[in-house]
């Protein structure tokens, strides 16, 4: 960032992938695994918790639909697999409330899928 930019509107961005792909695609997708349903419950709560500068946004396919339901935070860039409300609280406390990682939830340079 150059001290000529202005301030982040956001202190956070979060994408959740929504995704669809065909039933039965070898992909996968993140909304056939019920992405829609977590990304409401996730802006819902981040409201419900106070959470001051940050934006939930659903996102077309973020290429990682074989370890998701794939959510990405920026501006680190972290990823994270969420599969109930209960993986949502955990991401929204560790990472947004208290500044550190859901380890556990975190998708990792082995979570690529294969080419080909």
């Amino acid at each position: 960032m150059s001290e000529t930019d202005p301030p982040p509107y956001f202190q956070a961005h979060v994408f959740v992938c929504c995704n669809r792909r065909p039933e039965g695609h070898r992909r996968g997708s993140c909304a056939a695994k019920g992405s829609e349903a977590l990304k409401d419950y996730m802006k819902a709560r981040a409201k419900e918790l106070g959470i001051p500068g940050i934006r939930v946004n659903q996102a077309g396919c973020l290429d990682r639909c074989e370890f998701g339901p794939a959510i990405v935070i920026y501006p680190e860039g972290i990823w994270y697999r969420a599969e109930t409300r209960e993986d949502v609280d955990e991401i929204l406390q560790a990472h947004l409330v208290e500044g550190g990682r859901a380890h556990r939830l975190m998708l990792t340079e082995r979570d690529v899928a294969k080419k080909g």
